[in-house]
């Protein structure tokens, strides 16, 4: 008789939790992050919310929908667009948070600004700054531990703010690229990683965000992505911003407005290998795919566990 050797577990990434405003996020409970843009010129034209009174409803829907953060922004990250100055920014993002704070106490609030003077404006609002630029300001991290909010640490590829990527290359002494990109992200996060630590920000609140399509082209990003797990064996909390991004459009050679099943696709992948945190456009569509996926690597059981059990025919 064969004996049939029982089969091994598969070993999935499991990065330590976040926790911000009391609440805990890990692969049990991954939390989606909407996004809201306080501009009128945003890349995705369904996200542009230059009236607070829309920023507003956005919120609404947003929570409605199942978010656990929202991450508001008050420029453009592509070079495309007006200039916008710090006090500019300010006058955009803090009266909303000041009205989303108030409106749900509880909700975790993220800023996404590379300057620092707009996190200290959002002091005692904001409970996350999320850093796209790879510490840009290095004052940023500072003010973060200041007013005891997390951070974002991101990888952009050397690139200062607004830039978009152009004939970008990455090389190490191994000398082959596609790699190379990798170990770039995983030396540039655990650096952030490190920074924060030592200006005073807890572990627990420290995220790292291989920041897709910031200083890579799709080829990178898309080979970013497939290294997810070696970025969640960093030790932190790990951060994607998938959402409708170029990487997703020109893999499948789509407009914005039709990237929402190559982003789906994306954060699955993304899930399985051990992310925490979704910044996402569409709240409930990835609410339902992260979840989905937090029970298939056996982190979150069902809702409902009826079917064959007894006394259901």
């Amino acid at each position: 008789m064969t004996t049939v050797p029982l089969p091994r577990p598969p070993q999935l990434p499991r990065p330590p939790a976040l926790v911000l405003r009391g609440r805990a996020f890990d692969p049990g409970r991954p939390a989606v992050m909407a996004i809201i843009n306080r501009t009128s010129d945003s890349f995705w034209a369904g996200n542009r919310h230059a009236a607070l009174e829309d920023a507003m409803a956005a919120l609404h829907a947003a929570v409605a929908a199942g978010a656990d953060l929202v991450d508001v922004g008050g420029v453009r990250a592509g070079q495309e667009g007006a200039h916008v100055t710090a006090a500019q920014e300010i006058d955009r993002v803090v009266p909303f948070l000041e009205a989303a704070r108030t409106a749900y106490p509880d909700l975790v609030l993220s800023l996404d600004t590379w300057r620092s003077e707009v996190a200290e404006a959002a002091a005692g609002v904001v409970d996350l700054v999320n850093d796209t630029w790879a510490g840009h300001d290095p004052e940023l991290v500072h003010v973060a531990a200041r007013i005891g909010a997390g951070v974002v640490c991101s990888h952009t590829g050397g690139l200062p703010p607004r830039t978009d990527p152009v004939d970008v290359r990455y090389a190490d002494e191994h000398g082959d690229d596609e790699l190379a990109v990798v170990r770039d992200v995983l030396r540039v996060l655990a650096a952030g990683a490190r920074t924060a630590l030592e200006a005073g920000v807890p572990a627990e609140r420290i995220l790292v965000d291989p920041t897709l399509d910031f200083g890579k082209t799709t080829r990178h990003s898309l080979v970013t992505l497939r290294h997810t797990a070696d970025v969640a064996a960093l030790g932190f909390p790990v951060l994607q911003a998938l959402s409708r991004k170029d990487f997703i459009g020109e893999t499948l050679d789509l407009e914005a407005d039709e990237r929402l099943e190559g982003t789906l696709a994306a954060t699955a992948v993304a899930a399985w290998l051990g992310t925490t945190v979704f910044r996402a456009h569409d709240v409930r569509a990835t609410r339902l795919v992260v979840d989905m996926v937090a029970s298939i690597r056996g982190d979150r059981p069902p809702l409902l566990s009826e079917r064959g059990e007894p006394g259901r025919g």
